[in-house]
């Protein structure tokens, strides 16, 4: 059975990069008057071309996200369970040369954060943890999810990539999703900012979804850390990605991210800006070429772009986030991956979202009803 490396090894990166800056506004325009799109009016729609077509696009986005989903936002809470990690990456908090104290939540640690999640009225929370198999393994998974699956009805993991088996055994502990970042598609630079550890392996990370995918795990992930590379090119092999899997792993739900480079311990400077500008027409483009792909902005955007993006196409949020392991109530002092930008409380960004004209969702996850305006 064939995988996306055989589909990602027939595409080279400079050759994309360079379609992608000689788009021409005609191109631009042949991809906008469709009402079906292919990668090729991706590639043309996060072009340079495309940026003076910002405002059109962005009302198309709107009508298909509205025509899709509704006006509705789903709210999740990250829920961070450690951070050990015996990966070296340039870029996280994590990183195992950055000599700080780690801590991984016990089990009734776990159940004192998972309180206050209940208490603030998250019915989906999203479990995170650093790399590290000697600790954070899949027994610590499916014992973490053991603790916490009564109190939650939606539960999904950003871990370590797994084996296919153990994907299939996270599926049957309850999960709902799985998350996982290539971070870079550019294989050689992906070297430089993965020096050591299992993540340095490449090739490992671009298998994942497809063992999560054979797994039948219900909703896959995907996303870039943006800032690595040139944001339009790797973009593009996201979304050539998320092409592969979901004519592969059809029954499969799928979702993208878009974290940019925040701060954080011993973080390097982005090597790529992206500015609002960038980021809300990259959201744009992947809504008119993918009227199912779920998108979620984090806490990582600040409060300005986090309101103005609720009608361009997003379909859940996260809101009060913490990104160290016990942040909620146990450790609030623990090392965070990074520095979160949106610091609005919970009530807050409900409120704000329904001054948008749009329902916080809360329980009910909208994602398995044909919504009509």
């Amino acid at each position: 059975m064939k995988n996306f490396k055989s589909i990602f090894e027939q595409h080279s990166w400079d050759k994309i990069q360079t379609k992608i800056y000689q788009t021409t506004s005609k191109e631009v325009e042949q991809a906008l008057a469709k009402t079906k799109r292919n990668l090729d009016d991706f590639l043309a729609l996060i072009s340079p071309a495309a940026q003076p077509y910002l405002e059109q696009m962005a009302q198309i986005s709107h009508e298909l996200t509205k025509k899709r989903f509704g006006k509705t936002i789903q709210m999740y809470a990250p829920l961070y369970l450690s951070n050990e990690c015996q990966n070296i990456c340039t870029y996280c908090g994590f990183s195992l040369d950055n000599k700080i104290k780690r801590k991984t939540l016990t089990d009734s640690e776990i159940k004192l954060e998972v309180g206050v999640l209940k208490k603030l009225g998250f019915d989906h929370v999203l479990l995170v943890t650093g790399e590290a198999n000697y600790t954070v393994n899949i027994n610590y998974f499916l014992n973490a999810i053991d603790q916490i699956k009564n109190a939650f009805s939606n539960i999904s993991v950003e871990v370590q990539p797994l084996s296919q088996e153990e994907y299939e055994r996270l599926h049957q502990a309850g999960v709902y999703s799985v998350l996982v970042y290539q971070e870079t598609y550019h294989q050689e630079v992906y070297k430089k900012y993965h020096t050591k550890g299992k993540k340095s392996n490449f090739d490992f990370r671009l298998d994942t979804p497809d063992r999560i995918g054979k797994a039948g795990i219900h909703k896959i992930g995907l996303g870039v850390l943006l800032g690595l590379e040139d944001w339009r090119t790797d973009s593009f092999f996201n979304a050539l990605h998320l092409d592969y899997l979901q004519k592969t792993y059809w029954r499969t739900k799928y979702s993208v991210s878009f974290p940019r480079l925040r701060p954080a311990e011993g973080i390097i400077e982005p090597n790529f800006i992206m500015d609002d500008k960038d980021l809300t027409q990259l959201i744009c483009a992947y809504r008119l070429w993918n009227e199912d792909l779920e998108i979620s902005i984090s806490t990582r955007e600040n409060e300005k772009f986090r309101n103005n993006s609720i009608p361009l196409g997003v379909t859940s949020m996260s809101a009060g986030s913490k990104t160290n392991p016990g942040g909620y109530v146990v450790d609030p002092q623990s090392l965070e991956q990074f520095e979160i930008s949106d610091e609005r409380t919970v009530n807050e960004m409900a409120q704000i979202i329904s001054n948008k004209g749009y329902e916080p969702v809360w329980k009910d996850n909208p994602y398995f009803i044909y919504q009509k305006s």
